[in-house]
């Protein structure tokens, strides 16, 4: 496995947990850090044993406030290059590894930290926490995918809002909008994330894997095309160990053994 100077990678118990440990800039993404997520998803997506994932921000501050923006200070970089490089094969990994990821917002979730956020499967927040999609103050337009999963969760009209004024969105407007799951007190955050972790890393990984593949195609195709490739996905399940397992528990009248395979 490789070592993490800017990450914290744990794996108990099916569920990873993989932490932005840069709590003095509130987990901002430095190159390195970029680099060391791409490698913590490719290193999770290989690891049978990684059956749901957690990402969530060190300390009680924030998820990530997003790029780093005193690392190329004073220096011509192209931020072309930057998305192409890390954060947008950072997010194809996130929406295509098949094992649930879940984002645990435990603080500030700005700029492409928020995007990071968005491409989760799924989003616990604190009620202290915020999302900001923060690049029109600095005179940039959102990336990292803030202009697909916006308007996917929230609607055309509040997305545009969100990206043009820049201002923070509340815990509990995140909530009623659709940008996350859950919202829960501090205190309990940490336990409720888990929790659902937990659960998902024993269900059947490999059937929620193909779901997640079947929603993302479903998002750019018409209902004969989804309907096709659903009895195609369909079929891989069937033929899967946990799908002989799940019907032969039920005939058995007991609780199923799932193993992800």
């Amino acid at each position: 496995m490789p070592e993490f100077q800017t990450l914290l990678y744990s794996n108990a118990d099916g569920v990873l947990t993989i932490t932005f440990n840069r709590p003095e800039s509130y987990n901002s993404f430095s190159d390195q850090m970029k680099k060391e997520l791409i490698d913590a998803f490719k290193e999770a997506e290989k690891d049978s044993s990684v059956r749901c994932i957690i990402l969530r921000g060190a300390g009680t501050k924030a998820f990530s406030s997003g790029q780093d923006l005193k690392e190329h200070q004073g220096s011509k970089r192209s931020l072309k290059d930057s998305l192409e490089k890390f954060y947008n094969p950072l997010i194809r990994k996130i929406r295509t590894i098949e094992k649930p990821v879940i984002g645990m917002i435990n603080g500030v979730a700005a700029g492409a930290g928020c995007s990071v956020a968005l491409a989760c499967d799924m989003r616990i927040m604190s009620s202290e926490a915020y999302m900001l999609q923060a690049f029109v103050n600095i005179g940039l337009v959102p990336d990292s995918g803030a202009h697909w999963f916006l308007p996917r969760y929230a609607g055309m009209a509040r997305a545009f809002e969100y990206a043009a004024t820049g201002r923070k969105i509340p815990a509990d407007e995140c909530l009623r909008v659709g940008l996350v799951n859950r919202v829960v007190a501090p205190d309990e955050l940490e336990a409720i994330t888990m929790e659902l972790a937990s659960s998902l890393a024993k269900s059947p990984t490999k059937a929620i894997g193909l779901m997640k593949r079947v929603f993302n195609k479903s998002v750019h195709s018409d209902l004969d095309t989804l309907l096709d490739y659903e009895a195609c996905i369909q079929q891989i399940a069937s033929s899967t160990d946990d799908y002989k397992e799940g019907v032969q528990s039920f005939i058995e009248k007991r609780k199923p053994q799932f193993k992800g395979q």
